[in-house]
């Protein structure tokens, strides 16, 4: 059996064939408006270069930007009603109250707060108010909107509330899809809130963009199983993707950097994807990417979900270059690169015309770029390396030495050296994120506030480890390969019952992907 990886990207869609631990084939085509098409063209190209018989295809994994593009852009987002468990408390802060007007207009604007929710200690504030659920529930109705956002002030500490408020929804209007914020947020009020209405806005959209994959493949001739890659370099079935969209922000940069760690064998280390206009660097522990600890800006909107620790500067092989080679980027051919750059027989100085020209690569005509005064281009390498040590810096979080992993196409701007730092540029680099989707994992995870008054904190460790197996194995993971790749306690001092916040991650193999 074979598993074909793909990786949907803003300007190229990738896709590889892979057997066990081998690489069978990797191509790059151009993302199409529909996506699905490209999905398609670079899926038949890959299979076609790898001389395979379609029907031994066991699974598809993919990673996609959909849903992060689609609350970038303001598209494709359903009207959702946001439902807040708080008052009196919370009143002065409404939800989505630090949206930019754009988003929160075509979300809808449309927020409640009702009775309901719990002191820090886990003392109710008020009762649930169930009437005003009821007459909520018939303006969702007279209103037409698609979803609904439950939000309980210290929900994380107990969800019953939100789960009886569901109940509630669910009664008075069937069929209607209902986000509770402890499924995805983590303490912090209004960032779990924003997370849960981005998600219930995303869910129409989730629906058709599976639906879409799915044609894609029977359309190809493929009668498997697929699944989409999440942020934090694991895979998610189908039927939980419709559940939870916002799960898969920026799985392109974690497919990149999971790929990478594959490719080279090395779990620690900085990882730096360079694409055509910007470059992603972040840090690998233990094979994945290190998880942010702070709130994370989607689209304008400060979140508290996971993500994974990767921030962008405007670095790519498409970067404008300035006349005297002083300014590389952030201004970018993008796409357009194969038209307008020196070297394909453009106008337009890119960093990729300085890559050739520097002896670094061997793309399009070098003839184009001869001419280039060695001043240029040495000025422009010296740019092109301090952004690059910079960003690698950046990610650092001990001084001693760590490798440095370049990917992705653009990874020929890569010197060999970064400072007191070595460089790996892997076989197949071009479509580590194609290889990082294709090797993806399956994850459970814990992430909630434990009492320590009856049970020690060893037990309630252990009990959280279990339930994460237990959730990865029912994902599909093999019992025998999960491990322990996440775990942390924090004692609470300011809730009673010697309570502690402990988070456990599991991950293990899909079953049967390996042949």
């Amino acid at each position: 059996m074979y598993r074909l990886g793909i990786d949907v990207g803003g300007t190229n869609t990738d896709a590889v064939v892979m057997q066990g631990k081998t690489v069978l084939s990797g191509v790059k085509t151009a993302t199409t408006e529909d996506v699905t098409s490209g999905v398609r063209a670079a899926l038949e190209e890959a299979i076609a270069a790898a001389g395979i018989d379609r029907a031994k295809v066991g699974k598809v994994m993919i990673g996609t930007t959909h849903f992060t593009n689609a609350v970038i852009e303001r598209r494709h987002l359903d009207p959702v009603a946001a439902i807040r468990l708080g008052l009196p408390a919370t009143a002065c802060l409404p939800p989505a109250v630090d949206w930019p007007e754009d988003l929160k207009h075509v979300v809808g604007d449309h927020g409640y707060i009702i009775g309901g929710g719990y002191e820090f200690d886990g003392r109710e504030i008020g009762p649930l108010d169930e009437e005003a659920l009821v007459r909520i529930a018939g303006e969702i109705t007279e209103k037409g909107l698609k979803a609904a956002a439950i939000t309980c002030v210290f929900g994380p500490i107990n969800a019953a509330m939100e789960e009886r408020a569901k109940a509630i929804l669910e009664e008075k209007c069937p069929g209607l899809p209902v986000v509770l914020s402890t499924d995805i947020g983590r303490i912090g009020l209004l960032e779990r809130e924003s997370a849960a209405i981005m998600n219930a806005s995303l869910l129409g959209l989730a629906a058709r963009t599976v639906s879409a994959f799915e044609t894609a493949l029977a359309e190809s001739g493929l009668d498997c199983p697929f699944y989409l890659t999440q942020n934090d370099g694991t895979l998610m079935a189908a039927d939980v993707v419709k559940r939870f969209p916002v799960l898969t922000f920026a799985s392109g940069p974690t497919n990149s950097m999971r790929g990478a760690a594959f490719l080279t064998g090395v779990t620690e280390a900085i990882v730096v994807d360079i694409g055509g206009t910007t470059t992603d660097v972040g840090a690998l522990h233990l094979g994945f990417p290190r998880q942010a600890s702070t709130i994370v800006d989607v689209g304008g909107v400060r979140t508290n979900f996971r993500m994974p620790d990767v921030f962008s500067v405007g670095l790519g092989g498409g970067s404008i270059v300035a006349d005297d080679g002083g300014k590389v980027g952030p201004q970018s051919t993008g796409y357009r690169i194969t038209r307008e750059a020196r070297v394909f027989g453009g106008e337009t100085l890119t960093a990729t015309d300085i890559a050739v020209a520097a002896g670094l690569a061997d793309v399009g005509d070098s003839a184009k770029v001869t001419g280039l005064e060695p001043a240029i281009i040495e000025k422009a390498m010296t740019e092109i390396t301090a952004i690059l040590e910079n960003s690698v810096e950046r990610s650092r979080i001990s001084p001693e030495p760590i490798p440095v992993i370049a990917v992705g196409g653009g990874s020929i701007l890569m010197p060999d050296r970064l400072g007191d730092l070595d460089v790996i540029r892997p076989d197949h680099f071009a479509v580590a994120n194609a290889v990082g989707a294709a090797i993806a994992q399956v994850s459970g995870e814990v992430d909630r506030v434990f009492s320590l008054e009856k049970i020690s904190r060893e037990d309630c460790l252990t009990q959280a480890e279990e339930e994460a197996t237990r959730q990865a194995i029912e994902a599909g993971a093999l019992p025998e390969t999960c491990q322990v790749i996440e775990r942390e306690d924090v004692p609470l001092a300011y809730l009673p019952g010697n309570a502690t916040r402990i988070h456990v991650k599991v991950v293990g193999e899909m079953g049967g992907v390996d042949a």
